[in-house]
């Protein structure tokens, strides 16, 4: 080759380098383009309602809290000083997810200033981004790997490669990431991006040493949104090693399932799975691989149409459930907010791809009755689990000692209520939800001004400003609780309207001064619980009812709690049953109570008629969602075992020596339980405990007069055999066969004379056989002879 050959084959071969370079340089340009996405924050200002007064709200407590405070863990991992007061619960210097609240905090400061425009949220980001730098610079010296940031050593990655116990440390680094997303893209921190790329540069020095079965072993644990936050990284730089990464975090044996249509949710923890498919939906934009789109979509269907409750929230204790068994799972432990935050994320995504009124009727449903209703007005905390146990109440955070997941995504979930409001096609404005609020459209020079009292009005009206004539589509969404009266006008003029369920097109060139009125008839409704038609909710339009209970045995500091399952087992009062010969009676025996969405039944409620109100408006007292519906023999009969019960619990309570209340940390503690590998939880809306194979549990009890021990136990629990001793001698061996499915039963055991003879105290010790399991106990007392 001719040395003029040769350097044009170089000066070739550099160009083209440079072109590859230079296609992976910048965002990326989505493969499958979005028929409708959403408008810029700054674009869509909140009025006056009751989601501006909770953004109020959020603000507020995001910037009362102590930036060096956040920063305290992050600090001393990267062994650099603080004199920062620690925070408390799940962010204390000893958690094992400490750290996570940071990446939550940085996007819900992110989202608040692109809303505002309050610079007070910027400094926070700028001051944060820059300290957290620090750290990131400084980890290297302690032994840590170039690009790692975290609050945590780390050592707990090499835990989770070797699947050995840790607290989801990949989880908690994709808060942190998507936290650096957020302050690029909202508040425009280049340094934040620097620091993003820079973990993304050591997550793949992490997974590009382990084996495709390594990975797929290890993502067993819960990694929050890993794939989703690289594959936004990607769309920002078009490193192909970001969009490789993302994949390299597809959980195969959660999306095979999925792709193939097949629901395989039961038993899985629930946001551990929607993260996931987050990620599918954007891996699906910018790859256009159809598998992904299969994935997020049927994920989506299953959650959102066969496993949610009336509020939009799903789950039990964390997981997924058998769908015909909702029955069982009206508990106090119900729809964790996190994944109400994430299945929202989610369809945002699948609305961009196919604008429906399915979608967003949906998310309508969860943001007000679960978002708006999980935000306590008093203080701005958070409600963790949102309890569907009739009788029950909402638990609240406290503001630096308990800073739980849904803490974090609580943060977001309240900045971020102007973002779906209005979407935007191609010469089409989407007109989703009927929120208060001014959308600027600079591009279009268009100022479109959405005013109501919704849901406590039906009106609502879209006034028009233009800087010129514009021809553009507003398709108006037409719910599918909008049924007979629905009507739109423009400039006072009906226009024709689609059917319930669908969006209805304004196709024309629009004026300075145009005025659409929507009206939207609401009525009262019921839905049944799935596969249970005597048990129903309430629903006003869109807005799930609640009755009001009252707030006996509500004492503070309750409903604050440290632990987000502190008061699960509380126990909750006889709540009123409807009598209803006929079910289709029910919305017409609701009569209106003065306040907007304001009711009480009437000649419905036994043994006391009950007022109804928003459950988004209802705080800090007992209450149900879902009503047990009775005829008027079921009642009688209902009543014959009521009295019956009540005279047994007379009987009983007269003769009760000491009694624990399972799975109360006060009744407990106060009964000096020492346990090993014990766990507790609720079924069938009572709180259980349990002890592993090698563990035991045990309670100090009253011995005075005590003759039988009586513990009751779940009819359909089996295979379990384990001992109960008393001071160390074994009173019994009890088995668990299954014997009695669907139903609790006790079993009483006689105490001998010598095992209580002149003592005061005895202590109650259950053991598991080898390989097997003791209890659940769902109930531990003493009683004296009758």
């Amino acid at each position: 080759m001719s040395s003029i050959a040769f350097s044009t084959f170089v000066a070739l071969a550099l160009l083209l380098l440079l072109e590859a370079i230079s296609a992976q340089d910048g965002p990326v340009v989505p493969k499958v383009r979005p028929v409708a996405r959403p408008f810029p924050l700054a674009a869509v200002k909140l009025l006056d309602s009751p989601f501006s007064e909770a953004m109020k709200r959020n603000g507020e407590y995001l910037l009362s809290l102590d930036a060096d405070r956040l920063l305290h863990t992050f600090r001393l991992n990267a062994g650099l000083p603080s004199t920062a007061q620690p925070l408390g619960g799940w962010e204390a210097p000893n958690g094992e997810l400490r750290g996570h609240s940071m990446g939550h905090y940085l996007s819900a400061c992110a989202w608040m200033y692109s809303s505002s425009g309050d610079a007070r949220f910027k400094e926070r980001i700028d001051y944060l981004v820059a300290e957290l730098g620090k750290c990131q610079e400084a980890l290297p010296k302690t032994g840590a790997n170039h690009g790692f940031l975290s609050a945590f050593p780390e050592s707990f990655i090499d835990r989770v490669e070797a699947c050995k116990p840790v607290w989801a440390p990949y989880y908690t680094l994709h808060k942190i990431m998507a936290g650096l997303l957020d302050a690029h893209r909202h508040c425009g921190n280049r340094q934040a991006l620097g620091m993003l790329v820079r973990m993304a540069d050591w997550v793949k020095f992490r997974m590009d040493r382990l084996e495709p079965g390594q990975i797929q072993a290890m993502l067993g644990c819960e990694f929050g949104g890993m794939n989703d936050v690289l594959a936004g990284l990607y769309a920002e730089t078009g490193n192909l090693e970001h969009l490789r990464m993302a994949r390299a975090f597809d959980h195969q044996v959660v999306f095979e399932p999925l792709a193939r249509g097949e629901d395989r949710l039961d038993g899985l923890h629930a946001n551990t799975q929607i993260p996931k498919a987050i990620g599918a939906a954007l891996e699906y934009e910018l790859t256009g691989e159809t598998r992904y789109r299969d994935i997020a979509t049927n994920f989506w269907k299953y959650v959102a149409l066969d496993r949610s409750y009336a509020i939009g929230g799903h789950g039990d204790r964390e997981h997924f459930f058998p769908v015909k068994d909702f029955a069982r799972h009206l508990s106090p432990e119900t729809a964790e907010t996190c994944n109400t935050y994430n299945m929202l994320k989610l369809t945002r995504h699948l609305f961009g791809w196919e604008p429906s009124s399915a979608l967003m009727d949906f998310y309508e449903r969860a943001l007000y009755n679960h978002i708006l209703a999980s935000q306590d007005p008093k203080q701005a905390m958070f409600v963790y689990l949102m309890s569907l146990k009739p009788g029950h109440f909402k638990t609240y955070s406290t503001p630096l000692d308990s800073f739980w997941c849904c803490v974090g995504t609580g943060m977001e979930n309240h900045a971020r209520y102007a973002d779906t409001i209005f979407f935007q096609g191609i010469d089409t404005l989407y007109v989703n939800l009927f929120i208060p609020a001014e959308l600027s459209w600079k591009e279009m020079g268009l100022t479109v001004r959405q005013e109501t009292r919704f849901p406590e009005n039906g009106t609502v009206t879209l006034s028009l400003k233009a800087t010129m004539p514009v021809a553009l589509t507003i398709q108006v969404r037409r719910p599918v609780w909008a049924k007979d009266g629905f009507a739109i006008a423009v400039n006072g003029r009906e226009e024709a309207v689609s059917a319930p369920g669908s969006y209805v097109a304004l196709k024309r060139t629009w004026k300075d001064g145009d005025r659409v009125e929507v009206r939207l008839p609401m009525e009262l409704r019921t839905e049944c619980l799935p596969g249970n038609p005597r048990i129903v909710a309430f629903l006003y339009g869109p807005v799930v009812l609640a009755g009001e209970l009252g707030t006996a045995g509500i004492a503070p500091p309750m409903p604050y709690a440290h632990g987000q399952t502190q008061y699960s087992g509380i126990p909750s009062p006889e709540v009123p049953v409807l009598v209803a010969d006929d079910p289709n009676s029910l919305p017409a025996r609701l009569e209106p109570a003065g306040a907007p969405m304001a009711f009480r039944t009437k000649d419905l409620g036994k043994p006391a008629e009950v007022s109804l109100i928003p459950f988004y408006r209802l705080h800090h007292q007992r209450y149900t969602v879902y009503w047990q519906v009775l005829d008027s023999a079921g009642y009688a009969k209902l009543q014959a075992e009521r009295a019956v019960a009540e005279e047994r619990r007379k009987e009983r309570e007269a003769r009760r020596v000491d009694a624990v209340a399972i799975g109360d940390r006060k009744s407990e503690s106060d009964h000096g339980m020492l346990a090993e590998k014990s766990e507790a939880g609720m079924h069938a809306l009572r709180a259980w405990r349990h002890a592993l194979d090698g563990g035991y549990f045990s309670y100090r009890l009253n011995a005075k007069d005590a003759a039988i021990l009586v513990c009751t136990y779940w009819g359909g629990d089996g295979n379990r055999t384990f001992d109960i001793l008393v001071d160390g001698k074994k009173l019994a061996t009890q088995k668990l066969e299954s014997a009695h499915p669907d139903r609790f039963f006790d079993v009483e055991y006689p105490l001998p004379e010598e095992m209580v003879k002149d003592k005061d105290w005895m202590v109650v010790r259950f053991e598991p056989h080898r390989g097997s399991t003791a209890g659940g106990i769902f109930g531990c007392e003493i009683l004296k002879k009758r």
